[in-house]
């Protein structure tokens, strides 16, 4: 029974030997590849952390943030910064594609992640930080560079990389090309693609919040993973000028539903329209003196068509209107700014909207019935008979009864002054 056991030995070494060797073949995980372009802002800040829970839970060999921004939110940013340092899946920011940037919150991103890199024809840099809700006075303004910078080295030192030069893109706004950033090391490497990334990043070492990882990157199958639809509708309403326009269709649809009750869908859309504008006033900095004058421009409109101003009134609401939305986010910022090119036609269009549904509306209410009793008022007839008191009229094709303070012949044209059931009050025309 033993030698049929010892036949059998060097079959079962040789198989254990197999699975040992095909083990961490097989442990090598996907390369998870997202796009995050734009402002960072709460949306952003929203995906990136839940790839980042995705690729941890999925087991991948690294994620990376494909990164193209001008900057944003200080809080969006070091709410993805703390994502990516306490990621127990490396994590790599590639500034790609070729034009692409990462300026001011990108840089803290790219500079925090686990492999920074970027793509011929990237910068990276200008990361002073700048008051989105206006400008700050000398004393917050020095209390914000000083902590941005202090974050900044913080991060870079964690890293290995430049922290001298990372504290210049703080207090100075310095900005770098990519042959420059490999050169002074605040990124790690320059790739024209992913595949190239992938090849570079192949047997590198990194530390994450789990203990020391070595990378497989050469071979490993790459995922993408889009922004879903809803995360694309929330970036697109979280836009200045959008938010502006949502914030005009809201009140377009609010006073349309006022003036017309029972229109439902008017109603319906513009408050829609209006808490679509109110989740994005969360992302952006709101200056509410300057909504406050857009309202004030549009109760101007309105009182136009009761008031005999000439016109004034609708070039102050005009004019009220134009400071408000300028005002309305206020930035140094240009990405947190409405556009001019959007403000003229929308102030332009609310004009003519507000004039010519208030005038028609003014204009049907002033109207003459021309149905029912009152119709008759101010018709033109004629008398069918002697009229001492009372006769008969002959008014809009009927014979009717009717009486007269005066009288009036037979054949004489007479006005309707008024009606009481089926008698006409008549006068001499």
């Amino acid at each position: 029974m033993s030698n049929k056991t010892d036949r059998y030995l060097p079959i079962l070494h040789l198989l254990l030997i197999l699975i040992v060797i095909a083990i961490p073949i097989s442990s090598h995980g996907d390369v998870m590849v997202i796009k995050a372009a734009g402002i960072v802002n709460p949306v952003m800040s929203e995906f990136i952390t839940k790839s980042i829970d995705h690729a941890i839970d999925e087991g991948d060999e690294l994620l990376v943030i494909e990164l193209d921004t001008p900057g944003g939110l200080d809080t969006s940013m070091r709410s993805i910064v703390q994502k990516i340092t306490g990621s127990s899946v490396p994590v790599a920011v590639y500034v790609s594609p070729t034009g692409a940037r990462a300026a001011s919150a990108g840089v803290f991103i790219t500079i925090s992640a686990h492999i920074a890199a970027m793509a011929p024809g990237t910068n990276i840099g200008a990361a002073h930080p700048v008051g989105v809700g206006g400008k700050m006075d000398k004393t917050m303004a020095e209390k914000a560079v000083n902590d941005a910078a202090a974050y900044i080295k913080s991060l870079a030192e964690r890293r290995g990389r430049n922290a001298k030069w990372a504290e210049e893109a703080v207090r100075k706004s310095v900005s770098i090309t990519e042959t420059e950033a490999l050169k002074l090391n605040v990124i790690d490497i320059v790739a024209p693609d992913i595949k190239a990334l992938l090849k570079e990043t192949d047997g590198r070492t990194v530390e994450t919040s789990t203990g020391r990882i070595t990378l497989h990157t050469k071979e490993a199958r790459i995922t993408y993973k889009e922004m879903g639809l809803r995360y694309k509708i929330l970036n697109l309403i979280s836009d200045p000028n959008v938010a502006y326009l949502l914030m005009l269709l809201g009140f377009y649809g609010i006073f349309f539903e006022l003036t017309n009750p029972g229109a439902i869908f008017p109603g319906v859309f513009g408050a829609i329209a209006l808490i679509l504008a109110l989740y994005s006033f969360q992302t952006l900095p709101v200056n509410y003196a300057g909504l406050l004058l857009i309202l004030f421009g549009i109760i101007l409109f309105i009182l136009e068509i009761k008031v005999t101003s000439f016109g004034l009134l609708t070039i102050g609401g005009i004019i009220s209107m134009i400071i408000g939305s300028l005002m309305l986010f206020e930035s140094p910022m240009p990405f947190f700014k409405v556009s001019l090119k959007v403000i003229l036609p929308a102030v332009i269009l609310t004009a003519v909207f507000f004039t010519l549904t208030i005038t028609l509306a003014v204009r049907a209410y002033r109207r003459r019935p021309a149905t029912g009793s009152e119709g008759l008022i101010g018709l033109e007839g004629e008398a069918r008979s002697d009229i001492d008191k009372e006769g008969m009229v002959f008014v809009h094709g009927e014979i009717w009864r009717a009486w007269s303070d005066e009288p009036i012949k037979k054949g004489q044209k007479v006005i309707v002054d008024g009606v009481d059931r089926l008698r006409l009050k008549v006068r001499p025309k």
